[in-house]
C-alpha cells in the first residue's frame, strides 16, 4: 500500500464514522500496516478532507482545552481524579530519546520510553496489572498533550 492510498483510506474511514482505534486495526488486518495509535492520530490531523463531525467524540481543540481546565479547576489534579497520569523524566533512560512513568486509570503502572527510532515502549512495574487498550490510548493522548505543551522537561 502506498502512502497516498493509505491516507485516502484513513480519510474515507474517518468520514464513515470509524474511530481511530478501528482504523488502526483495519490497517493492520487488511493491509499489514502497523501504526501506533499516536502516529495514526497525528497523521489523521494532518490529512485534508476529513469531516471531523462524523466522529462522535470529535471536539475542537478549544472545547477540549476548556473541558480540561474545568476538570483541573474542579479536582485540583491532572486527569479527572484518578485518570491516567504521565510524567516525563528529566534524564532519559539509556538508549532512549526520552522516558518517564505512567499511572493508568485502571491502576496499572509502567515506565515508558521513546526510542531513538521514534518507537514508544512500555515496561510494566513488577507486580502491576497489564494496562487495557483504553489505558494505552489515553496514555498516548496524555503524552502527546504533554509533549505539545512542552510540559515535563
Amino acid at each position: 500500500m502506498q502512502e497516498h492510498e493509505r491516507n485516502q483510506f484513513i480519510v474515507e474511514k474517518l468520514n464513515e464514522g470509524f474511530s481511530l482505534s478501528d482504523i488502526q486495526k483495519m490497517l493492520e488486518e487488511e493491509f499489514n500496516e502497523v501504526m501506533t495509535y499516536m502516529d495514526l492520530r497525528i497523521l489523521a490531523t494532518e490529512l485534508e478532507g476529513v469531516d471531523w463531525s462524523q466522529q462522535p467524540e470529535a471536539k475542537s481543540p478549544e472545547k477540549a482545552k476548556a473541558e480540561q481546565e474545568d476538570i483541573l479547576g474542579q479536582s485540583g489534579q491532572g486527569a479527572a481524579g484518578g485518570g491516567t497520569q504521565v510524567e516525563i523524566s528529566n534524564v532519559a533512560r539509556p538508549g532512549a530519546a526520552m522516558s518517564g512513568t505512567v499511572s493508568f486509570a485502571s491502576g496499572a503502572r509502567a515506565e515508558w520510553f521513546l526510542g531513538q527510532d521514534g518507537r514508544l515502549g512500555l515496561q510494566p512495574e513488577p507486580g502491576s496489572d497489564k494496562p487495557t487498550q483504553e489505558d494505552i490510548e489515553e496514555f498516548q493522548q496524555e503524552l502527546q498533550k504533554k509533549l505539545q505543551s512542552g510540559g515535563g522537561m
